[in-house]
């Protein structure tokens, strides 16, 4: 795959929305007069006796101030604190750069000013499209109209420059795990390698459970402890804008982190090719944006160039598509009571049982787990929710858009619901399958491609040789 892509926002152009749907425009655009510089003025770190602290000051066109925080905590597999201290300048910058848009989107200052390092006119054309393309969801469900050129200009106010990471890493693998079935496939599978660590933000639930059913234990686990100013919040329920921020941009920039910290090579991510289906197809707009194979090769090129070319940051998964990954989990049946996908039940561990997320999943195992098993994961029968219809109607097509969700392709859906209605010719169906029986537009829908699918192999990855040989064994048997 080509390893250099172009940082420049040449193919996106500005939301082409009628006004009427712009219900937030007015409200976007009196917060950039009322708000017209957004500020990162500093960050503090310091590593001591119980682990990392990191601070960061963004500051809102001075009146609002806001101070986010990191903690790591100290492990044994750290390397001694002089291979590493030294990079932490770098590093903790590029995290600020990225955690600061969580905090620039509730004004959009159009001016945008740098003041701790000095940043290449490359990095700052990188930085813009990785905001830009990472707020897509954001600009259009709150209406706003804007384009790349005129939602922010970069006023770099330093002339420090920070130099890149000359160290040695050794071969071994750092797993992000956020407790879901693709990162338990990768565990099982990437995480047989020695010296792999797992890496967890904010550590809870599913999560951890996922990591001690591998094998891990809290000693061996990279842990990251993110607090948002809390004033973020109280803006939120003041009026000014919210929305979906590239969550998983910012989990790149805290691998490569871990990565210097503890010396690791490889950084194995869990994103799979569908995430590269755009949300909204007619305007490009994916809630996976920053798990998409394009901002892969971005930031794959960006590390390379500005922070270290000895680190590999490659999504294991990639290569294989929802109903793979699907298939191979079914075949770890002691994640069944721990694994958690559900964004809405996150903070109780618990499948909510109403959302995107959670029928997706339910639609992918649903053909290669009984019914008495799925009933046990998500402690109902969703098939016969008649309140999950609209949802149903996205995941499969129906609908100009799927769901602002991590919910895989549409194609991938139809395939699935398809298997399951050859499977259960004959028989009474339930409430959704019955729902997707009938209707006309669909009876052209794929039925019977479940093994086009399952032999399928996405050729745009970046894949080590022996991740690749390990990835295709486990597709091969």
């Amino acid at each position: 795959m080509d390893k250099t892509p172009n940082f420049a926002l040449t193919s996106l152009q500005k939301y082409d929305l009628p006004v009427e749907q712009s219900n937030r425009q007015e409200k976007f655009l009196q917060l950039r007069r009322d708000f017209p510089v957004f500020t990162f003025e500093e960050y503090e770190f310091s590593f001591g006796e119980h682990g990392l602290d990191i601070w960061f000051h963004f500051n809102l066109a001075g009146q609002h101030q806001f101070y986010p925080t990191i903690f790591i905590p100290r492990k044994s597999f750290f390397l001694p604190e002089e291979q590493f201290f030294s990079h932490l300048p770098l590093l903790v910058f590029n995290l600020g750069l990225i955690e600061l848009i969580s905090y620039w989107k509730a004004a959009c200052s159009p001016l945008l000013v740098i003041k701790p390092h000095f940043l290449e006119p490359e990095q700052i054309t990188w930085w813009k499209k990785t905001w830009f393309r990472g707020l897509g969801e954001f600009f259009y469900l709150n209406g706003i109209i804007i384009g790349p050129d005129e939602f922010m200009q970069v006023d770099v106010a330093s002339d420090r420059k920070l130099m890149p990471v000359l160290m040695s890493f050794v071969p071994e693998t750092i797993i992000p795990v956020g407790g879901g079935k693709d990162s338990v496939v990768t565990m099982e599978l990437a995480g047989k390698r020695p010296g792999t660590v797992p890496m967890i933000l904010n550590p809870r639930g599913a999560s951890v459970h996922s990591i001690f059913t591998a094998g891990y234990t809290h000693s061996g686990m990279f842990g990251i402890h993110r607090t948002l100013d809390p004033l973020l919040l109280q803006l939120n329920d003041m009026g000014f804008l919210n929305g979906h921020t590239p969550f998983s941009a910012l989990l790149a920039f805290l691998s490569i982190l871990a990565s210097v910290i503890t010396g690791k090579k490889y950084i194995a991510l869990s994103n799979e090719s569908s995430a590269n289906e755009p949300t909204i197809p007619r305007l490009g707009v994916n809630h996976q944006y920053s798990k998409t194979v394009e901002f892969e090769a971005d930031f794959r090129a960006y590390t390379a160039q500005f922070i270290s070319p000895e680190i590999e940051y490659f999504s294991f998964l990639r290569p294989l598509n929802e109903i793979q990954i699907a298939a191979l989990f079914s075949q770890y049946p002691r994640y069944f009571p721990v694994f958690k996908s559900c964004n809405a039940g996150s903070k109780t561990d618990s499948w909510c049982g109403t959302c995107p997320k959670c029928l997706f999943t339910y639609i992918m195992l649903a053909p290669f787990l009984n019914p008495e098993t799925l009933q046990t994961i998500f402690q109902k029968e969703m098939f016969q929710d008649a309140g999950l219809v609209p949802v149903f109607e996205k995941l499969v097509g129906l609908s100009e858009e799927k769901p602002f969700d991590c919910v895989g392709t549409v194609a991938e859906n139809r395939a699935a619901v398809a298997e399951l209605l050859a499977r259960s010719e004959g028989l009474q169906l339930p409430l959704l399958l019955n729902h997707f029986s009938t209707q006309e537009t669909l009876h052209a829908a794929p039925r019977g491609q479940l093994p086009d699918f399952l032999g399928a192999w996405d050729p745009h990855h970046f894949l080590p040789p022996d991740f690749e040989t390990i990835l295709k064994g486990a597709i091969n048997a």
